[in-house]
């Protein structure tokens, strides 16, 4: 298979390795503690969860990042994302356990979600930093390959990280606090594995040293607007259009993962644990989806170019989504779910590449921590969108077309620019 050869490939670069098994460690750590979280939330036998609670939540957790992204841009571009790693990692572990003695003492949700909060904005820095420092340890020509195989890897590591955290679930009588402990031990050991790697090897290349709070504060606006003018070049016209695509696509697959969860919850099941069997057979087969992007986006982007395989994703998902998903039954909606990891992550894969190609290195960490940025904000838009539309059951035809009304407007916009 052309990936296990492109793999061998990269592996041949010892830092490359290194920083992939960072990758890992830290992704499968975020998949376990992810699962810890949304068990605990949706999950939990004496918890009503209706979409707007679920809606609400994504919303804590993930809209502050509007607030951490940018400052994590700036702050990437001056501190060694090496050390970015080591002491992010470690914090996330402490932060963790924390959280895990609070699912034990049952205190109030909010004092629950500013801990998890707590773990989730360091996250920030660390996939920013993964993705900033990623053209450090490979060389230009490998670079469409690394983005294929290096965050499909750590994508396939969460929902590895996720399909763990359902087993031990299920072993340790019910127990989240016991998955989120898992997550904890997983972000230790990818803090230690950051400390294979030389202190200066990921950049950036500017010696800066840790800025001053005041100086991060006024430092952030500037850098901010020198990313944004970075990217607003003429040449860098098509990282636009590519972020702006996927953000897009970002906000469909989190309208779909509500949804996902509330028919999993009411509509498939009678029970709590066989609503979480099917919730974790959707993550398997969507992250096989993932598997796949990774196998045939490196030939496939190849022959077209990145800018025309986003319009192959986004265009397959809008024609296979109404059949597969109106009918609201388990097995369609799980190929369905394969379709959409696919097509979600070949058209980050492409994005990755024209925006890691595109931008200097310099103002790498900005730009990524706006694309994280954009991702989180779609994610959260979309939980509220579908808490609107859907019914308990979470059954909602208007939904599915709403979603694939917007992949088809993506295939076309993005089919229109690659012409001009």
């Amino acid at each position: 298979m052309s990936v296990v050869r492109d793999l061998r490939i990269l592996l041949r670069f010892r830092d490359f390795r290194r920083l992939l098994s960072v990758r890992l460690l830290s992704q499968g750590a975020d998949g376990v503690y992810q699962v810890g979280l949304a068990t605990y939330v949706v999950f939990s036998p004496e918890k009503q969860t209706s979409a707007t609670a679920i809606a609400s939540a994504m919303a804590v957790l993930l809209l502050p990042y509007s607030l951490v992204g940018p400052f994590a841009g700036v702050l990437l571009d001056r501190w060694r994302r090496r050390q970015v790693f080591v002491y992010g990692n470690l914090l996330r572990a402490v932060l963790a356990s924390a959280t895990a003695a609070l699912m034990i003492s049952h205190v109030p949700d909010w004092l629950f979600y500013i801990s998890a909060l707590c773990v989730t904005a360091v996250n920030r820095f660390v996939l920013a930093g993964l993705s900033a420092a990623l053209p450090r340890v490979v060389d230009a020509e490998r670079l469409v390959m690394a983005n294929s195989l290096s965050p499909t890897a750590g994508t396939l590591a969460a929902t590895a990280g996720g399909g763990l955290a359902f087993v031990v679930r299920l072993v340790a009588a019910d127990s989240d606090a016991a998955v989120v402990l898992l997550g904890s031990a997983l972000y230790l050991c990818a803090a230690l594995a950051s400390l294979r790697m030389a202190p200066e090897l990921l950049g950036p290349d500017r010696e800066l040293g840790p800025p001053r709070l005041t100086s991060a504060l006024t430092g952030t606006a500037h850098g901010l607007v020198a990313g944004v003018r970075h990217l607003a070049e003429p040449k860098r016209r098509e990282a636009v259009w590519a972020l702006a695509s996927m953000t897009l696509m970002r906000f469909c697959y989190g309208a779909l993962t509500v949804m996902v969860l509330m028919l999993c919850r009411y509509a498939w099941s009678t029970d709590t644990d066989g609503g979480l069997g099917l919730l974790g057979l959707a993550v398997g087969i969507s992250g096989a989806g993932f598997f796949a992007a990774a196998v045939v986006t490196p030939s496939t982007a190849g022959r077209l170019g990145p800018g025309r395989w986003i319009v192959v994703c986004s265009a397959a998902a809008a024609v296979l989504l109404p059949p597969l998903g109106l009918p609201f039954v388990e097995a369609p909606f799980m190929v369905a779910a394969f379709v959409l990891g696919l097509s979600t992550q070949g058209a980050k894969i492409a994005t990755d590449t024209i925006v890691q190609s595109s931008v200097e290195d310099s103002f790498r960490g900005r730009i990524f921590s706006v694309y994280d940025v954009l991702f989180n904000v779609a994610f959260v838009g979309a939980a509220g969108v579908a808490a609107l539309m859907l019914p308990p059951d979470g059954r909602s035809a208007p939904l599915v077309v709403t979603v694939t009304v917007v992949y088809g407007a993506v295939a076309m916009a993005m089919t229109r620019f690659g012409r001009r």
